[in-house]
């Protein structure tokens, strides 16, 4: 009866207007025996597909808000004691649009579909999986219904067919291939894109305001019962085999080295995860994108190793006013403070991490050693975060973390928080609230706090939110992240947005803004008043935003590149800005973003330009410039940073990418050669081909060079 109901509820929506404000569908998930599984090629005529009901009633988010869909899409979901099974049929009377085909490349320039699981129906956290005609394939990790960590990996498979009709697509995802409890149902959204219309079309949250992370209003899948757990052990076996040769120091550091890793996957109960690490090794981590500092304070670099991003959902703290792609400062966890310090890698001997939910409670606890060297002996790291639900849909917790990794201190922190989420304030406007406290101890620097607070609205056609924090003189989190001490801050915006009909501008959106920052006395520092700004969005997928400030600092006296002394004093200056994006889906597309104006008693222009060229579904390129030019009153210093990134993708699962960086301050070259071909699910041949040297004038000199082969497997029993 139920799966009837569910089938034909979309023949039902044609005549019953949907009130979206409350709209959460279910959808049946139909059992099979194992040997009735279909096979995963792309191709949806197999029989057993018959069994599932269609999932056809989906609406626009963009451009017509609440309309259908212009193309017909239908998803079926089957499960067996093992797997998840999904098959898409994605009907488009024009040629689609597909270009990429490299495994967890950037998919979303192509016509794709999005699978969103929450099998702990927590509507915060999640997991997301992306498909596009060419099979190309991407998951992540939804936090907090505000970041996606698409570093995630986890074992699944997907192939896609382009047709006739437009393309269809089938998906297996393993139930040990992610975290789930006992329910028989779970938060399940779809969502697909037509790139040549920038169509966005949704299942469930059916609200445009609604970032595409939030799953606060995601519907359910409903029925996953008597799922197989096996013994719950994944076993990842590394093999690495690396050349390394110094060339500043003939013969030392030089020479072969083989080295064995591995990681321990045990599945405790279905939603709770325990991992023990060996030699940790980080070889297929890509480059970091260089920088240049041209202001007071530390520029922060976001996690790229695998180990430490599979389940960085756990660990987060604080919310908005923490998030590490806004505002760090005083974040009590910072992941990259493991295995690096002072800006060089750090071996992991061994660890344990414990991740996942136990009936609704949020846990993570690493704790790891760290091998000595350069003056610092081992030392042992470790962090825990516990979060309980509360209300419909917010959350209490805390976080403790113990260690320094430099060795120069004994450290640590505690931390609570609150965050409030209600998605149907007002009926369908939502809003968010996050609060936070924390205490460092050291040894060194003593005893400091850090607090702060958001209230958001992010709703349209009015969005606005205002947030403060306090952070400490004293306050230092060794584990976390700190870039200006002793401070303040109160930040506001708000904004309103115009959606259009019937034009080429889909919508254009008109703001305000203001930051300020004082002492621990209230003594004014920094700060920018009412700051206007401007965006825009063309149905062709062209979009841009302008915006101006005047900031009025007080400022000690700091360097610039090239020794140039900025003193202390007052300094007031405006600054323009102005940023642009073409549509991605184009064979060519840019990115340009300019600034200018005062600074510091002198003149800035930053300009940031990228060009992407994707030729065909096997070659993509990308070619991005860095120019910071500032004429001080006491000298001028011309920064310029380069880099270029290619691949050849030969198949979803085989690509050769190469990257470049230059700048000419440090004059320092990274060059990175990664071919990676995962010949069968969980079994991977890698080849990391790297050399750090500096290029002054025609004069190249390599420093380091290495050549590193891995051979790796998982093993589940």
């Amino acid at each position: 009866m139920c799966a009837t109901v569910m089938a034909t509820a979309g023949a039902a929506s044609a005549q019953t207007p949907r009130d979206f404000g409350t709209w959460r569908p279910s959808a049946a998930a139909t059992r099979i025996a194992t040997n009735e599984a279909p096979a995963i090629d792309g191709d949806v005529s197999d029989k057993v597909w018959a069994k599932a009901p269609a999932i056809s009633e989906f609406y626009q988010l963009e451009p017509s808000e609440g309309a259908p869909a212009d193309e017909r899409t239908v998803v079926r979901v089957l499960y067996d004691e093992n797997n998840l099974y999904f098959a898409i049929e994605a009907d488009d009377p024009s040629p689609v649009t597909a270009r990429i085909k490299q495994r967890d490349g950037g998919i979303d320039v192509d016509d794709i579909i999005r699978i969103y699981l929450d099998p702990d129906m927590s509507r915060r956290n999640g997991y997301m999986f992306e498909v596009n005609p060419l099979g190309a394939r991407r998951e992540g990790l939804i936090q907090n219904n505000a970041d996606v960590i698409y570093q995630w990996n986890t074992l699944w498979n997907a192939k896609a067919r382009i047709t006739p009709k437009g393309w269809t697509a089938e998906v297996i995802i393993p139930f040990r291939s992610i975290s789930y409890g006992h329910n028989a149902d779970w938060g399940f959204d779809l969502f697909r894109l037509v790139r040549k219309k920038n169509e966005r079309i949704r299942w469930s949250s059916i609200n445009k305001a609604i970032v595409s992370q939030d799953i606060s209003r995601s519907g359910t899948l409903a029925g996953i019962d008597g799922v197989q757990d096996g013994l719950g052990i994944d076993v990842q076996a590394f093999g690495l085999a690396r050349y390394r040769k110094t060339w500043d120091t003939p013969g030392k550091d030089t020479g072969v080295s083989f080295r064995p890793s591995g990681n321990l996957f045990y599945k405790i109960t279905p939603s709770l995860t325990g991992t023990l690490t060996y030699n940790t090794d980080f070889s297929d981590a890509p480059l970091d994108t260089r920088k240049v500092n041209i202001g007071r304070f530390s520029l922060f670099y976001p996690e790229r190793r695998d180990f430490f991003l599979q389940d960085a959902a756990a660990f987060e703290f604080g919310g908005a006013p923490l998030n590490v792609n806004n505002d760090p400062n005083a974040a009590p966890f910072f992941s990259r403070r493991i295995g690096i310090v002072n800006g060089q890698p750090v071996n992991i001997l061994g660890g344990a991490k414990l991740s996942g939910d136990v009936d609704g409670y949020g846990i993570g606890a690493l704790s790891v050693m760290t091998a000595g060297g350069e003056g610092v002996g081992e030392q042992m790291l470790s962090v825990a975060r516990v979060t309980a639900p509360v209300l419909d849909e917010s959350k209490v917790g805390f976080v403790f973390t113990n260690g320094d990794p430099t060795g120069r201190s004994d450290n640590t922190v505690g931390g609570l928080d609150f965050q409030y989420r209600k998605s149907n304030f007002l009926g369908d406007k939502q809003i968010r609230g996050d609060f936070y406290y924390q205490h460092s101890s050291s040894s060194t620097s003593g005893d400091g706090d850090a607090f702060g607070g958001q209230i958001e609205l992010p709703n349209e056609p009015w969005a606005t939110y205002f947030r403060f924090k306090q952070v400490g003189s004293n306050f230092d989190p060794a584990l976390g992240f700190v870039s200006r001490p002793g401070i303040r801050e109160y930040q506001t915006r708000v904004a309103y947005k115009e959606r259009l009909s019937g034009s080429a501008l889909r919508w254009w959106e008109f703001g305000l803004w203001a930051d300020t920052v004082t002492d621990l006395h209230d003594k004014w520092q920094s700060g920018t008043p009412l700051n206007p700004f401007f965006s825009f969005y063309l149905n062709s997928g062209d979009n841009g935003w302008a915006e101006m400030w005047e900031e009025h600092e007080i400022t000690p006296e700091f360097t610039l590149p090239h020794d140039i002394v900025v003193p202390a004093g007052e300094y007031t200056f405006t600054t323009w800005h102005a940023h642009f994006e073409s549509a991605p889906a184009r064979l060519i597309s840019t990115v340009a973003d300019v600034q200018y104006g005062k600074y510091y008693g002198g003149k800035l222009l930053q300009t940031d330009m990228t060009v992407n060229v994707n030729p065909n579904e096997t070659v993509s390129l990308g070619l991005r410039h860095v120019l910071q030019e500032m004429k001080m009153p006491n000298g001028n210093v011309t920064i310029q940073v380069g880099s270029v990134d290619a691949s050849f993708n030969f198949t979803p699962d085989m690509y050769v990418r190469g990257q470049l960086q230059y700048d000419n301050i440090s004059k320092a070259v990274g060059l990175s050669v990664r071919y990676r071909w995962e010949f069968a699910p969980g079994t991977e041949f890698l080849v990391v081909a790297g050399d750090d040297a500096t290029l002054d004038g025609h004069h190249y000199q390599s420093h380091v060079s290495q050549l590193s082969l891995r051979l790796g497997k998982t093993f589940r029993l």
